[in-house]
């Protein structure tokens, strides 16, 4: 049915591209949703993906309402949620609904036209402030009925200016997207929560920056657990991470887990990768936390000290220890002789000696800048020992098999080294990148997150 489906809809697009007086842009369209179908489908989604994958790649043809994009990704949010609040999910869709879409020129006109933008608020929030890409072949000055940049439609909903620079999005701040091709083989990063050229997002990652790296004191955050909507989120996300110290505490390595999905288990950060979790121990004497973030609703997940996350949750006004409980050890796993039967990874190498003086803090951010410029000239393919974590992309990478196995950070954080805050060392996790740029600039170290 799949087949079919996207067979009928090509042969439509087809027919539309071969009317003689209009010169069009085109797309593989099924080719929009592929991924995120894949990834509802290894979520649970089961029968409920394909008729949403359809009935949204279907919108980017020509003839559909500027709103109609939006609409089909609120259903595809709903569904994510529903399965799960799935992160891999979410972020395909803020990918998709910034997908460019079809468009043509009017009778007889040398280019197409750039397509309207839909002109109310998005239901879910994660898809607020994103709005379509343009083709780079689309005329940037003239919108589909011949309407003029200013005019009403020519301005994505929220903002009281032109795109700049024209054609581009949120998921592509720098340019337009070529002609035909799909943002999601692009760029893996939705853009949200950044700040690129006037657009609502653009978080590309800049240069790799040449440096030595250093190597890190394990480890990794997953996406954060809601907050209230509401001002002193600082306090949230302390009482968030003693939630979920306090529900990694219940887990042991026989635990049920989905795909993707971390934890803390018996003091070690764990990955579940084909639905078993892989774990990999903290170096002594780390242990895996969740933390607060500092500068925006969320939590991260780390190896740290005990006295470093007790510290960081009491700094949010959480009182009770790391896990709420008035204690600040978290308990260990029910049965707690139950080693978790997972790829050890090698030991950490030891932080760079902290200077003489005591000023761990400064090498500290330094350490941490070598790495996040180690992180950015790795891929998917570079090669890796059993155990090691890394950060590839924006995603949080471990390597399993030999074979590095990346996972998403979710919509809004990015993957990062960070220093620790009372001992030499540092710590991987998935961060926002203003939360990470200040971590490290507190400790004294110039020249932000890779210096």
């Amino acid at each position: 049915m799949v087949q079919l489906s996207w067979v009928f809809l090509g042969f439509i697009a087809a027919g539309v591209q071969a009317a003689p007086l209009y010169k069009r842009i085109a797309q593989n369209i099924p080719a929009a949703t592929q991924k995120w179908e894949q990834a509802c489908l290894a979520a649970g989604g089961g029968q409920r993906c394909n008729p949403i994958s359809v009935t949204a790649f279907s919108t980017l043809l020509a003839a559909p309402g500027p709103c109609e994009q939006q609409n089909a990704a609120d259903q595809m949010i709903d569904l994510a949620k529903q399965l799960g609040n799935n992160a891999e999910m979410i972020r395909l869709t803020q990918i998709f609904v910034q997908q460019p879409r079809n468009t043509r020129s009017q009778p007889n006109q040398p280019t197409s036209q750039s397509v309207p933008y839909c002109q109310q608020a998005p239901k879910n929030a994660e898809l607020r402030g994103l709005f379509q890409c343009q083709f780079a072949g689309a005329n940037p000055s003239v919108f589909v009925g011949g309407a003029a940049v200013g005019s009403a439609g020519t301005i994505p909903f929220g903002k009281n200016a032109p795109v700049r620079p024209p054609g581009s999005c949120p998921a592509s701040p720098n340019a337009a997207v070529p002609d035909g091709a799909q943002l999601v083989d692009i760029t893996q990063n939705p853009g949200v929560g950044g700040a690129g050229n006037g657009n609502t997002g653009g978080n590309t990652p800049p240069p790799p920056a040449s440096s030595t790296a250093a190597p890190p004191a394990a480890t990794r955050a997953p996406p954060p657990p809601s907050a209230p909507n509401t001002g002193g989120f600082k306090l949230q996300n302390g009482k968030d991470a003693q939630a979920l110290n306090a529900k990694f505490a219940t887990l042991n390595a026989n635990s049920a887990c989905a795909t993707g999905e971390q934890a803390c288990v018996n003091g070690a950060f764990a990955q579940c990768v084909g639905g078993k979790f892989v774990t990999t121990k903290c170096s002594a004497p780390l242990i895996c936390a969740a933390l607060p973030l500092v500068n925006s609703r969320g939590t991260s997940i780390t190896c740290t000290t005990e006295s470093d996350a007790a510290a960081r949750i009491a700094a949010s006004g959480a009182t009770g220890g790391i896990t709420g409980s008035g204690k600040n050890s978290p308990p260990a796993s029910n049965p707690p002789a139950a080693p978790a039967p997972a790829t050890p990874a090698p030991a950490p190498a030891p932080a760079t000696p902290a200077p003489a003086g005591g000023n761990f803090k400064l090498q500290n951010g330094k350490d941490a800048q070598a790495l996040n410029a180690k992180f950015a000239r790795l891929n998917a393919n570079s090669s890796c020992s059993a155990g090691e974590q890394a950060c590839i992309g924006t995603g949080f990478a471990q390597c399993v098999g030999g074979k590095f196995v990346v996972t998403s950070c979710g919509a809004t954080l990015t993957c990062a080294a960070l220093p620790l805050v009372n001992k030499p060392g540092t710590s991987i996790t998935c961060t926002t990148a203003a939360d990470a740029a200040a971590r490290i600039a507190a400790t004294g170290a110039t020249g932000g997150i890779r210096g």
